[in-house]
């Protein structure tokens, strides 16, 4: 007997309203825009280059996030403002915030930590890194992007870490070894080792090396060709291209963060 009340229809999948306008404008260290699917993230600080800092560490943890769970970002295009990437560089042995921690006030940034990476490789889009100049902080957050065009003046150092009195414990020690290979990676890493973006481009870090003024287009003409393919084979391409390191960061993330913190308690 009918009740009369319909059963509700399971024949396609009704998509909630966007979720953008929630957190486009929502964090200071990212200006965001997005056309016909294509999120495009320009890290900033004040509207210059990303200056790496304690609010970039939070944003970027939480921004990944909700990027990764807003179903119409359909290619994410990661690029800097101004003439680098993101920075500033620390001067070899001069850490700021060296052998200055105590576990409360390193137990946010060990938790945030553990989120930003997998946050970001956990996007079910493309993502193509527009690195548009000098990357001396953090370089490993757009080289793994799936696509890597670099600007001519790029290079790529990692400063903050064992040069500036750190562990490389916050993924860098997984990132680098894996993408340059492991003797490679741990002279990188411990040296301070400056590569230009040819240099990274010959040892498969970068994909095109781009005049600087053509970068962006270049970017949102790759864009444009993978939207060709249907959205279901872009996302799951997506999963499958990122799933091992997801699981490498997975069983290595949190133990190189607890050492790196380990390293910068203050002495009793």
């Amino acid at each position: 007997m009918s009740t009369g009340n319909a059963a509700p229809s399971m024949t396609h999948f009704e998509r909630a309203p966007s979720a953008f306008e929630s957190y486009k404008e929502k964090y200071r260290s990212i200006r965001m825009q997005r056309q016909d699917g294509i999120l495009e993230l320009h890290l900033h600080t004040e509207g210059g280059p990303l200056q790496w800092s304690l609010l970039a560490h939070n944003e970027l943890e939480s921004a990944f996030l909700e990027i990764g769970r807003d179903r119409e970002n359909d290619v994410v295009i990661l690029t800097g403002s101004g003439d680098s990437f993101c920075g500033p560089a620390i001067e070899p042995g001069r850490h700021p915030n060296r052998n200055i921690m105590t576990p409360e006030t390193y137990d946010p940034i060990f938790w945030e930590g553990k989120h930003l990476m997998p946050n970001l490789l956990a996007i079910e889009a493309p993502v193509i890194a527009a690195i548009n100049g000098p990357a001396v902080r953090h370089a490993e957050i757009p080289l793994v992007s799936d696509i890597v065009l670099a600007s001519d003046d790029t290079f790529f150092q990692d400063t903050a870490h064992f040069p500036g009195g750190m562990v490389p414990g916050d993924g860098m020690h997984i990132v680098m070894p894996l993408l340059m290979g492991s003797t490679r990676g741990r002279y990188f890493l411990l040296t301070g080792q400056k590569l230009t973006a040819l240099e990274a481009q010959s040892m498969g870090l970068v994909n095109e090396v781009v005049p600087k003024a053509q970068l962006l287009a270049r970017a949102r003409e790759i864009a444009q060709l993978l939207l060709q393919q249907p959205r279901l084979v872009r996302r799951y391409t997506r999963v499958a291209l990122t799933e091992d390191l997801r699981a490498r960061l997975h069983g290595l993330l949190g133990y190189g963060l607890a050492l790196e913190g380990l390293a910068r308690m203050k002495a009793v």
